[in-house]
């Protein structure tokens, strides 16, 4: 045997061994000696690395016990004595003479891809130890994947430790941000991920975990886009800037106070070298005497000119011997100005060497012709310092206004409302009445920000603000507290009518149309109101509930007011728990496709089979769309869900082909937003999808009259791919003719409130029969969905529907159920049989329902 292996060894280009059980090396050929090693032990272990010695018998015992191949990366020693490494794969010859196994190695050299595994760990290293040391926090946002990463110093910055969650939106994050800095970081983001390198650094204030504001330097930049040049991939570092900022404002602090000091005092301030002759001097300087900043002043020239000829020769005496000394000192003298007026100077001066051996003098020079003047100047320059001071009060009068006050509709800010809820709640006390406090938030305002620009914004915001002022009642406060959003804070006497009709006036007067440019501008608010009738209620615990109870409003419909219960609070605390369970469902991959078969109306031979989403909740078990939904849309996860359950539907669908089972075709829902994803056709075509075999079904209420087109040419290249468009739960929403011919779709499926009635109401059954004829008349399949009794499906036959989905047919049923269910037949048994009876009604159970729920008309997404 070992005759016959050495000559196909030899034959083999490969490096090829043989070895026995035991590893004793019985047969290597020419390419395995010339690449390898020219040194042949007995044992091949004496070719390996002592460390990956074990590891290589590790593999023999797994062969020895059944396995029929191995594959383990080794080193070894190559002809000039360095080790090298090499991919061996294992498999056995057979059994030898003595009944023992005997193994082939074949050597694949890795080596350079070893090394360059190690330089790139070793740069890496070196890297995240760079960003360690600089104390800078690093990010990743990968829009395409939905991923985004945040390094421990990023954390470390914000107090974090790697335990605590992250803001789970945009706008949580946003609420750690100071106030003052919101829209200009978001407008900061925005240009950042456009890649404008204007942009690429900027400052901004953010909460730290402590409670504390703390200032970080955000520095970004775009590494990938989409097709469109749209940003999918920004990474960037954030480095904690507070001490500097700090420092900072300390010095900018210390240079205003300088500045009005000398601003005031009218003190010019000047600078001289005596070996360049350059002299500089300040603005006061150039108001001292008369001039303009443009003219040269140096050494030697201008000033000198100015001084009075009796005091000149004195004065610049005075100077040299100074400088000379390098002493301080103190003079006053004459200076005749250009206008041939004569004033009195003092000056302050003091001389010093510079770093680079120049010798120079700085000094103060101010104007104290009034201090040597005539009482009568004295008492002129006492007025005129008494007005000055009451200019001073004025402006200090002016900068706490201001400091208290929103700039833009004058009404009292956030920081001048805090200081009410103490002040009103110590009243209370004293006078033993409660609080009542109403947020109040517009609706629609970004509408009008976003399509008229921030000047028709800042309009409306002074609009409301004066509607609100004119609106409150006597003693009450209102102010703006954010961009939006404003507080009303009012004594309460324990009339919960008084502040539900306050907050009803202020609704209907803010509906009312505002004019601004020929436009009529319309918006709304929702209010939510908190109210406490003890003497010792808890301002500050009031403004919270009344902002809990402004998201009930809001979540229920907005331009309403809703008060603060327990019950709201529970529901906020349980919609966030919700929010929290749904973004770990998606990334523990807990949503699920079920499916519910659908039928030809005349033969009921099966026809597709449409994907309903289902989470299976560790702790509540399978839940419906009903149950996640709403919370799904407002996190914007919506898209991520349909992704996740397409997947599994197309896995699904391809086994079922392959165990041959008959279904023609997979529909799937697709959310509105998911539509809006330029990118969706790029990923679809990924996906592989056979032409003609899968259709997106779209809610008839998602207005495809005012669809805009960037969807519609989503939807064209969607269908380029062999996908068919479908409109579900039509006749609930407000598709048009005309939006039907646009959208051209494959399929539309009635709505089962249409469907319900059928059998019962003669009205029912014409327009289920119009809606038929429209689509026959378009070329449109039309599918009844709903479907729950045999008589329904007679109905629906006659009236010429083509396909048939409900209960009287078949249940939605998990994947595995599916093929059982097919390959019975039952189902055409059972109907056709009371078909034939003539049975009527068949009352769907009341434990299914909500087998295929219908969500908000707002969006469709899984359902």
């Amino acid at each position: 045997m070992i005759s016959v292996l050495e000559a196909v060894f030899e034959a083999v280009p490969l490096p090829l061994a043989a070895i026995d059980h035991a590893g004793t090396l019985l047969l290597t050929n020419e390419t395995f000696r010339r690449d390898w090693t020219d040194r042949l032990p007995s044992l091949f272990p004496g070719l390996l690395h002592p460390d990956d010695i074990v590891a290589f018998d590790e593999r023999l015992d797994a062969l020895n016990a059944g396995s029929l191949t191995e594959r383990v990366e080794l080193r070894l020693v190559d002809p000039g004595g360095f080790p090298r490494w090499a991919l061996v794969s294992i498999v056995p010859l057979g059994h030898g003479m003595e009944g023992q196994l005997l193994f082939c190695l074949h050597f694949a050299d890795i080596t350079v891809q070893k090394r360059q595994i190690e330089e790139l760990a070793e740069r890496e290293s070196r890297w995240n130890n760079a960003l360690v040391s600089s104390a800078s926090g690093v990010w990743d946002h990968n829009y395409a994947t939905g991923q985004k990463y945040y390094s421990p110093v990023w954390r470390q910055i914000r107090g974090m430790s790697p335990e605590d969650p992250l803001a789970s939106s945009t706008q949580e994050w946003l609420d750690l941000v100071h106030p003052d800095d919101r829209d200009r970081v978001v407008h900061a983001m925005e240009r950042q991920n456009a890649g404008d390198p204007a942009y690429a650094v900027f400052e901004y204030r953010e909460r730290h975990k402590h409670g504390h504001w703390i200032w970080i330097e955000c520095r970004g930049a775009c590494i990938e886009w989409d097709g469109n040049g749209k940003a999918t991939r920004v990474v960037g570092t954030d480095t904690d800037i507070t001490a500097r900022k700090a420092a900072e404002e300390a010095m900018a602090k210390m240079s205003r106070r300088l500045d009005m000091a000398l601003e005031i005092s009218g003190i010019g301030v000047y600078e001289s070298d005596f070996d360049t002759g350059e002299v500089d001097w300040d603005e006061r300087m150039f108001r001292i005497y008369g001039l303009q900043k443009s003219e040269e002043v140096v050494i030697g020239g201008l000033w000198e000119n100015f001084l009075h000829p009796d005091d000149a020769a004195r004065v610049q005496a005075n100077v040299q011997a100074h400088i000379r000394d390098g002493e301080r000192f103190s003079d006053e003298y004459r200076v005749i100005l250009r206008d041939g007026s004569e004033r009195i100077v003092r000056t302050r001066t003091m001389s010093f060497t510079d770093g680079n051996g120049h010798r120079k003098m700085v000094g103060a020079n101010w104007d104290v012709t009034a201090d040597v003047m005539l009482h009568r100047e004295l008492e002129r320059a006492k007025t005129l310092a008494e007005a000055r001071n009451r200019e001073l009060e004025a402006a200090r009068s002016r900068i706490e206004h201001n400091a208290m006050h929103d700039h833009l509709t004058d009404l009292p800010n956030r920081r001048y409302l805090d200081e009410m809820l103490d002040r009103v709640a110590a009243e209370c006390v004293r006078d033993g009445q409660g609080i009542a406090i109403l947020h109040v938030d517009l609706d629609r305002f970004k509408q009008i920000n976003d399509t008229l620009g921030h000047s028709a914004g800042d309009m409306m915001l002074k609009h409301v603000a004066k509607i609100l002022k004119g609106t409150i009642r006597k003693g009450d406060f209102v102010a703006r507290v954010g961009g939006d959003e404003f507080v009303i804070l009012s004594k309460f006497q324990g009339s919960p009518r008084k502040l539900s009709n306050l907050a009803e006036r202020i609704i209907r007067e803010l509906r009312k149309p505002v004019s601004y440019e020929g436009h009529d501008c319309r918006f709304g608010a929702s209010i939510g109101i908190a109210c406490e009738a003890a003497a010792d209620a808890d301002a500050r615990q009031l403004l919270l509930n009344a902002d809990i109870a402004l998201y009930r409003a809001k979540n229920n419909g907005r331009n309403r007011h809703e008060f603060f219960s327990a019950d709201t609070q529970k529901e906020i605390i349980s919609t966030r728990r919700m929010s929290d369970e749904i973004l770990l469902g998606l990334e523990r991959n807990e949503f699920v496709p079920f499916y519910q078969l659908q039928f030809d109306a005349r033969t009921l031979e099966i026809v597709g089979v449409e994907t309903l989403a289902r989470w299976v909740h560790p702790e509540h078990g399978l839940l419906s769309p009903v149950k996640f939904l709403e919370t799904a849309e407002e996190l914007d996860v919506v898209p991520a869900i349909d992704g996740m359950i397409l997947d599994k539907a197309l896995a699904d669908f391809r086994e079922w082909r392959r165990q041959g089972l008959s279904i023609p075709k997979l529909s799937v829902n697709v959310s509105y937003r998911r539509l809006r994803d330029a990118s969706l056709p790029r990923k679809l075509r990924k996906l592989g999808i056979e032409p003609g075999t899968v259709a997106f079904e779209l809610l008839e209420s998602i207005f495809f009259d005012d669809c805009d087109e960037e969807v519609m040419k989503t939807l064209a290249r969607i269908r380029r791919l062999g996908i068919d468009i479908e409109i579900d739960d039509f006749g609930t929403g407000h598709a048009s003719i005309i939006s039907l011919l646009r959208l051209n779709p494959r399929a539309l499926k009635i709505d089962r409130e249409l469907v319900r009635l059928v059998s019962q109401s003669q009205k029912q059954r014409k327009l289920v029969g119009t809606i038929i004829e429209i689509g026959r008349s378009l070329n449109i399949r039309v599918i009844a969905e709903g479907v729950e009794t045999a008589e329904q499906i007679r109905i629906l036959r006659d009236l010429g529907c083509d396909v048939l989905q409900g209960y009287a047919l078949a249940r939605p049923m998990p994947r595995s159920s599916l093929p059982d269910f097919i390959r019975s037949g039952r189902w055409r048994l059972a109907r056709i049989g009371r078909l034939q009876a003539g049975e009527g009604s068949e009352p769907r159970p009341a434990h299914s329902r909500g087998a295929k729920e219908k969500p908000r008309p707002a969006g469709r997404g899984p359902s």
